[in-house]
């Protein structure tokens, strides 16, 4: 049950956003089961805590269609990009499940990932699009105000959701390791030497999360269910939510332009992002040095091939 339950919250977190990536230094990352995924420019690594202490790591090519036409055109390769780290995202869930449950001798089954996802679809389309479309259409009448309540409701509703799932002892445990990556990350763009400690004094907070992608995002919407929500007006409420399901890619490429644009804007785009920053106190926990060191041998299997372990 804690296995399939660690696999939804993680799969909900992915479908809602993507790592974006930085024009000079290609990284990115994102926690798992006890350990850490990181994404150089031609791998993917993986560490493990593994239950007797040590730690597992391993490394696959990062052949990313973004490096192709027509997919590195802009509004285009947001949507590859959260489709790869989706994909990638479950495989390294799956892998560091096997490895973080060993002692327990549990294995993450075909059945359990599938389940996971239909939960983790199920969730998005109920909790996230249908029941904040719903309760807008009870709280105001006029379209654009329908479309305002829609979104602030969304944010409300999904920042509520992981403020309660972060009570839970395994997701902390997952928010340290989030918090990890991104001082392992802020350390490693900053050019400092990549030791723990030094990772252990950066900031947990990093301006390409996904999280903050998410806040982005619901803004975007508004903008462009709003001329929709007019042409469906008087429509069944299951159009009504299917329409916002088709535009999400829309939504997608559009917001990840815009967090890409202002990441490679120096400290007029941080201070354009500051206030998105903040839902990441949220899904970050202050890691302890173990953890920080987990992070730095995925960071380093990601760049080298895992050469410090």
């Amino acid at each position: 049950m804690i296995k399939r339950l660690n696999m939804w919250f993680m799969i909900v977190m992915n479908l809602f956003a993507s790592e974006a990536e930085i024009k000079k230094i290609p990284v990115g990352g994102q926690a798992v089961i006890e350990g850490v995924l990181m994404k150089g420019k031609n791998l993917w690594g993986l560490a493990v805590r593994r239950p007797a202490g040590d730690i597992f790591h391993e490394n696959w090519p990062n052949s990313s269609r973004t490096e192709r036409m027509p997919y590195k055109l802009p509004f285009i390769r947001g949507v590859v990009v959260m489709c790869e780290m989706m994909s990638t995202g479950f495989k390294a869930l799956s892998r560091s499940a096997e490895v973080a449950l060993e002692e327990t001798q549990e294995e993450l089954t075909f059945k359990d990932i599938l389940l996971s996802v239909v939960i983790a679809v199920i969730a998005v389309g109920g909790l996230f699009i249908a029941l904040p479309l719903w309760l807008a259409g009870h709280i105001a009448t006029a379209p654009l105000y329908v479309n305002i309540t829609e979104g602030v409701l969304r944010a409300v509703i999904f920042i509520g959701y992981v403020a309660v799932i972060g009570m839970w002892s395994d997701i902390k445990q997952v928010f340290r390791y989030h918090g990890a990556e991104h001082k392992t990350i802020n350390a490693f763009e900053h050019g400092l030497k990549m030791t723990p400690e030094n990772i252990m004094s950066c900031s947990r907070i990093h301006p390409r999360c996904g999280t903050s992608f998410l806040l982005i995002a619901v803004i975007v919407s508004i903008i462009i269910f709003s001329p929709i929500k007019t042409m469906i007006a008087g429509e069944s409420f299951a159009l009504q939510v299917a329409a916002r399901i088709i535009l999400i890619p829309v939504v997608i490429g559009i917001s990840y332009e815009l967090i890409r644009l202002a990441s490679n804007s120096g400290k007029v785009g941080l201070c354009v992002i500051a206030p998105f920053l903040s839902l990441q106190y949220l899904t970050t926990r202050e890691p302890d040095i173990k953890q920080a060191e987990v992070a730095l041998i995925s960071l380093d299997t990601a760049l080298n091939g895992g050469l410090l372990s």
